[in-house]
């Protein structure tokens, strides 16, 4: 009889070998759609737009539904001035995050630059509602700031008043 692998008392069992190796290998993959995904982003700042195109489509052919990537793509498209290909790809961003104020920003800005204007209005307050429902602070109160992203404040140095004022000259005498 022939044996399978993971059935001899010296073989690991399949179930106790895997997780482990698709563990790291999960990590593999993160780190370098991460890493693709950086060099992507770095490309756009330095206005290297087809480059970035080109590594975006490289990481949504690998995980189609990676938010960023097809959000960033969109944006590249419209910066090389090809709006109809940016709206398209904005589109498939609302697919994968249907009430994310970005996606409809950058849709309202698309479709603006485009000349349609009433879709472009239309998208526009689709991000204003997707910016309210973000908002869960009761009306009239301020809305909760991230405490990690708000500016240091230094305590109020406490200040004696003056004990007397000097004379008034100009004001005139009851």
């Amino acid at each position: 009889m022939k044996r399978g692998w993971g059935e001899s008392p010296r073989e690991p069992t399949l179930a106790l070998a895997y997780p482990p190796a698709l563990g790291w290998l999960c990590q593999k993959v993160m780190a370098w759609q991460q890493e693709q995904y950086d060099d992507a982003m770095f490309a756009f700042s330095t206005g290297d737009y087809d480059t970035t195109i080109t590594g975006l489509k490289n990481i949504l052919a690998q995980e189609p539904e990676h938010f960023e990537a097809q959000l960033a793509l969109g944006m590249a498209y419209y910066r090389k001035g090809d709006y109809a290909v940016a709206i398209a790809e904005g589109h498939k961003a609302e697919k994968l995050r249907p009430q994310e104020q970005l996606v409809h920003t950058n849709l309202s800005l698309f479709y603006m630059k485009s000349g349609d204007k009433k879709t472009a209005e239309h998208h526009g307050l689709q991000a204003r509602i997707a910016s309210w429902r973000a908002d869960k602070s009761p009306p009239g109160e301020k809305p909760q700031s991230d405490s990690e992203l708000e500016m240091a404040k230094p305590p109020m140095p406490s200040v004696k008043p003056p004990e007397k004022f000097p004379d008034m000259p100009w004001k005139k005498k009851s």
